[in-house]
């Protein structure tokens, strides 16, 4: 467990799946999922998903809990490593209204960045955002993102053809604003 200032990041419990469920078939959240989740998904996938989480395949996946109230309202995590050239591709989603635009993303996305540059010893972490997604956007720079590459015309949705972003941060950077304190 790993705790900020508004939110921790933990491990997903059988009691979170219906909620996440929820969550990732919401119209609103689904918008700015990645492309690889083209139905609603049913309590067997969350399941089967579930079932699949493991630390030993290197890719880390937490719930995001309320440090308030205890509440689950969205998940975080590693969903892609390379060790040998030190890099971590991250994805992030508050799957509940009431907790968007209030900096639980944020919290959460720098508990995730510092477990992986304190803990896990990697050099840069990556994410991708979608050009109409200017929340996320904002939350990603409030932590250290800075814009790397633009894929033009990457994604097909709403009917037209959008940019992909990706967004980086690196080790050196993040220490710079995040001394160790001894």
């Amino acid at each position: 467990m790993y705790t900020g200032k508004l939110v921790k990041l933990r491990a997903y419990k059988k009691e979170d799946l219906a909620l996440a469920q929820e969550y990732v078939n919401s119209a609103e959240i689904r918008q700015y999922m990645e492309n690889n989740i083209p139905f609603l998904y049913t309590i067997d996938n969350e399941e089967k998903w579930y079932e699949s989480i493991s630390p030993q395949n290197e890719l880390y996946n937490f719930a995001i809990e309320v440090l308030e109230t205890g509440e689950y309202i969205g998940g975080c995590g590693i969903n892609g490593l390379d060790y040998k050239n030190s890099v971590a591709s991250v994805g992030i989603f508050i799957g509940n209204p009431d907790y968007l635009s209030r900096g639980y993303g944020t919290d959460a996305l720098k508990i995730l960045v510092k477990f992986i540059f304190e803990e896990m010893n990697i050099n840069k972490v990556r994410l991708h955002v979608y050009d109409f997604n200017a929340r996320a956007q904002k939350c990603y720079e409030k932590v250290g993102f800075k814009k790397e590459a633009v894929l033009k015309e990457e994604l097909f949705r709403h009917g037209k053809y959008h940019d992909v972003i990706q967004m980086s941060i690196f080790k050196r950077d993040y220490f710079k604003e995040n001394p160790v304190q001894d």
